[in-house]
């Protein structure tokens, strides 16, 4: 990697960024990157949006967008994509899904693909949230492919974790058993203008009320109605840091 790809980067370039990231993704050598890198003026905090398969998160992140525009806070979303079984790329899908306007420097989004049995999210990840943080963006969003046993992990890549079911389809305890219901931050039941939607928020806090340990915050929200949005984006920013990875273990991960 070139000094001048580095000091473009360091200018606030985004086609920089977009080259360094293509980079981490492909596990290019990047010699002693994390260490070059600039620190923001600020901490960013990563969020990870988890959930099965169409449940909503791409939506549901497009709607949290300009809400955070709103408050002059930037952001860098990595939608984790199946890869294609064609091409080895993203399918693209959730560009579509989260509407930006390609004038605005203050949102950056970029697809990744994770490849089938590596779990709900792209290879290299730190690194990848590493580049964002020290681009400077307030806010780095991590969607994941879907959600599943084994994927509590992106805990140790997050300050929050937000977890995505929706009414009526019995997730609730399909992740209480994978143990995402111990690790996230907060719960949205999603589609919330469905039938049973208060049903399902009614069985979340019953599961959570006999789970010991840490209790997530529940939250119904539609992306349809806009209802809960602002709700989730308030509970979001409230979250506090949490302990279980800190900046020392992230950079580890990172250099590994």
């Amino acid at each position: 990697m070139g000094d001048f790809l580095l000091e473009r980067f360091q200018r606030g370039d985004r086609n920089a960024l977009s080259r360094l990231l293509s980079m981490a993704s492909r596990g290019e050598s990047v010699g002693r990157l994390p260490d070059q890198l600039p620190k923001g003026a600020q901490p960013s905090r990563v969020v990870a949006v988890t959930g099965s398969g169409g449940v909503g998160k791409s939506t549901l992140i497009g709607k949290l967008l300009p809400i955070i525009r709103k408050e002059n806070q930037t952001l860098a979303v990595l939608a984790c994509d199946p890869r294609s079984p064609l091409t080895g790329g993203a399918l693209l899908g959730d560009r579509f899904r989260m509407p930006a306007s390609p004038e605005d420097d203050g949102v950056f989004i970029r697809s990744l693909a994770a490849a089938s049995g590596q779990g709900s999210v792209a290879a290299n990840l730190p690194l990848m949230i590493h580049l964002l943080k020290a681009f400077g963006f307030d806010w780095v969003v991590i969607e994941t492919v879907g959600a599943g046993q084994g994927d509590t992990g992106i805990r140790d890549l997050a300050d929050v974790v937000v977890l995505l079911l929706q009414p009526e389809t019995g997730d609730d305890l399909q992740w209480e058993k994978a143990g995402l219901l111990e690790v996230a931050d907060i719960i949205v039941v999603h589609k919330a203008d469905l039938p049973g939607a208060e049903r399902t928020e009614a069985q979340l806090r019953d599961i959570l009320a006999l789970s010991a340990g840490k209790t997530a915050r529940v939250v119904r929200a539609s992306s349809k109605s806009g209802k809960g949005i602002e709700e989730l984006w308030q509970a979001i920013r409230t979250v506090k840091n949490q302990e279980f990875a800190t900046e020392t273990q992230r950079t580890q991960r990172t250099q590994s």
